[in-house]
C-alpha cells in the first residue's frame, strides 16, 4: 500500500530520498553491483526477489 503523502516523510526527507534514486539508479545502468551502490549509499539491498522484478 502506499501513502498519499509519501509515507509520512517531510519534503525535505523525500528530497533526499529521491536523490539517491536517481543515483542509485545511474550506477545500476552503469553496470555496478547492488553490493557495491548499496553500501557507496548507505542502504540496505533489496530481496532477491525484488531484483528479478528490475529485469
Amino acid at each position: 500500500m502506499r501513502y498519499a503523502q509519501g509515507g509520512g516523510l517531510t519534503d525535505e526527507r523525500r528530497a533526499f530520498r529521491g536523490k539517491l534514486r536517481l543515483e542509485a539508479a545511474e550506477r545500476f545502468v552503469q553496470g555496478e553491483e547492488n553490493a557495491v551502490i548499496a553500501h557507496d549509499l548507505r542502504v540496505s539491498e533489496p530481496f532477491p526477489c525484488a531484483q528479478q522484478n528490475r529485469r
